[in-house]
């Protein structure tokens, strides 16, 4: 019998703990770029967080508007969101737990679907990389 796949993005999923997300930019993680996105990941040993959490960031320095800030971050979450089980089932698979973090790179605005072809080849990588 073959498990449902739920494609939302749930609130436990989103990463809001200050003492991880100062580990995952304090120097304990990697990243891979992307242009115009990176991926800053980290394994994580706790039991009480979900397999997979992420955070997204969209500097103010690259967009002043907080209107194309939020279209950016909507953008990278739909495709996150879309995607996920491609990181996530290599987690299960391994029983293992990871932080992420997408940081915007660009100064322009993309195309949803250049956006979701970056984030499926990050979420790809991360997974080559955390097995």
């Amino acid at each position: 019998m073959s498990e449902k796949k739920i494609f939302t993005l749930q609130k436990k999923e989103r990463l809001n703990s200050k003492i991880i997300i100062e580990k995952l930019f304090s120097g304990g993680s990697k990243s891979l770029p992307a242009f115009p996105l990176r991926i800053v990941y980290m394994p994580i040993e706790e039991d009480d967080y979900p397999t997979l959490s992420i955070l997204i960031s969209v500097p103010k320095k690259k967009f002043k508007r907080a209107v194309k800030r939020n279209r950016v971050k909507r953008q990278i979450r739909e495709a996150y969101r879309k995607n996920k089980f491609i990181l996530k089932d290599v987690l299960d698979k391994e029983n293992k737990k990871a932080a992420i973090a997408f940081i915007w790179l660009g100064n322009e605005l993309y195309e949803s679907s250049d956006i979701e072809n970056k984030v499926v080849k990050l979420l790809q990588l991360t997974a080559e990389k955390l097995v």
